[in-house]
């Protein structure tokens, strides 16, 4: 049986669509362009919801240490 390692599975969503739920309570949708060891993580033409409001953010870096989860969109 193969275990995935949590940083092969965020390498394999480089350059998709993923959605962030931070701490928080926002979710940030947006092109996963990099991250680094500590989970942190560069969205490309971001876009962050929060309580019924939306807004465009662009090029956002995230610290790993408020990501609830990370999904494909």
């Amino acid at each position: 049986m193969s275990v995935a390692l949590p940083m092969s599975v965020i390498q394999s969503l480089v350059d998709n669509e993923v959605i962030v739920i931070l701490k928080d309570g926002r979710i940030l949708e947006g092109k996963l362009a990099g991250f680094d060891n500590n989970m942190n993580l560069v969205l490309e033409k971001a876009k962050e919801q929060y309580n019924e409001t939306t807004r465009m953010l662009g090029t956002v870096v995230i610290r790993g240490n408020n990501i609830v989860s990370i999904s494909v969109k």
